[in-house]
């Protein structure tokens, strides 16, 4: 029995230490996907001139899970099955930062507004935000998600050797 609750509070403390790291890692993975996302867009707009529900459509599936939901939910805006509101979009993106939802919704506003030249610029200004918000996510990353991590596998380790 006694095993059995040192083997339990070690595997606690894991997977605490776990869901911190996957909360940063989840940030890093999000703005990662989303400047791909704005890249591909930049050119697309100015080379193929498809329309933006087909070039969202069309972004690689995978990279696009780590979206959170904001392109299905800008999708549907653009289906015109819901509003552009930040309950909408942001519905599984709850590791964002309220600055950072605010200024990823000012860029899906924005997106289809203009004309092709100053779409790519408004698109490149937004894109080197966002390379700053995911210097930042980068760091905190390697600051908390790793720590907590490693934290975690030393107080696992720490109520093992208590324990016994």
């Amino acid at each position: 029995m006694r095993y059995i609750l040192i083997a339990f509070l070690f595997i606690v403390s894991l997977v605490v230490g776990y869901i911190f790291y996957n909360k940063y890692d989840k940030r890093k993975k999000f703005f990662t996907a989303l400047i791909m996302l704005a890249e591909k867009l930049s050119v697309e707009i100015n080379f193929s001139r498809e329309r933006l529900k087909v070039l969202i459509e069309n972004f690689d599936k995978n990279t696009g899970q780590n979206l959170l939901g904001v392109d299905e939910g800008f999708l549907s805006y653009l289906d015109r099955k819901e509003e552009l509101d930040e309950k909408v979009i942001f519905k599984k993106a709850d590791v964002l930062k309220k600055e950072e939802k605010d200024f990823i919704l000012l860029f899906l506003k924005t997106l289809g507004r203009s004309d092709v030249e100053n779409q790519t610029k408004e698109i490149a200004s937004f894109s080197s935000r966002f390379q700053e918000m995911k210097g930042k996510c980068d760091v905190e990353y390697k600051k908390y998600g790793m720590l907590s991590l490693k934290l975690s596998l030393i107080a696992g380790l720490f109520f093992v050797i208590i324990l016994i």
